[in-house]
């Protein structure tokens, strides 16, 4: 590929990655498509700057209705759109990037599916050792997490505020995750959070307008 070209790829991921501050909300498991939908849009008309879609219990056929889908909403509405997990299906729906934890799979490849303006996150834990080889391979935000305890995964490990100060030396945004709610959100933009990512503290009501506020609260918080 031309270095023009790898170049101007770059830059288009690093404005992406830029738009990332604030409310990430990141959509909880077994909703139904049309609640989905409802929910996700409300979301981003609270202020949400991204939105993850994620869901552990559906099948391979729901997952790519449902992202298919929330990529209209998101070609309507705004916002970062990422993909956890699978790195085929974001390219497949055209998302912004795709998200990995540890065990999904290589940033190298996940680049050979993604369009190379397309974003790439790491799940980095607890662990800055992570972050950095995250970062020097191509990473374009890491998270950290949990910073409090969790109803989503209540046995992740739990990191320490002070990795968020840290991390913001390696040149990229930083996401904090776990517990957050918009009583905690701001005390992490403090630490050194570019964005929260919540799944409950949004998504907790399933209502449309509850949804919206719950946004909308975190993202004043983040200020």
């Amino acid at each position: 590929m031309p270095a023009e070209v790898i170049d101007t790829a770059r830059a288009r991921r690093q404005a992406r990655a830029r738009r990332l501050h604030g409310v990430y909300a990141i959509t909880p498991d077994g909703i139904d498509t049309p609640r989905l939908l409802a929910c996700v849009a409300a979301a981003l008309a609270g202020g949400a700057a991204a939105v993850q879609y994620r869901n552990k219990s559906a099948d391979a056929e729901l997952r790519r209705t449902q992202a298919v889908a929330l990529a209209r909403v998101h070609a309507a509405r705004g916002g970062l759109y990422i993909v956890n997990d699978d790195a085929a299906l974001a390219a497949a729906v055209g998302a912004d990037g795709v998200h990995v934890g540890e065990d999904d799979g290589s940033i190298p490849a996940a680049r050979e599916q993604l369009r190379p303006d397309r974003l790439i996150a790491v799940s980095c834990y607890d662990d800055f050792t992570r972050a950095e080889a995250a970062v020097a391979a191509g990473a374009d935000y890491v998270a950290f997490g949990s910073f409090f305890a969790s109803s989503v995964k209540p046995g992740a490990c739990r990191a320490d505020p002070s990795l968020l100060q840290r991390a913001r030396g390696l040149g990229v945004p930083v996401v904090a995750i776990g517990g957050i709610t918009a009583d905690n959100a701001g005390g992490l933009a403090r630490a050194g959070a570019d964005a929260v990512a919540v799944i409950t503290a949004v998504f907790g009501v399933l209502e449309p307008e509850a949804v919206e506020r719950a946004a909308r609260a975190i993202a004043t918080a983040m200020r």
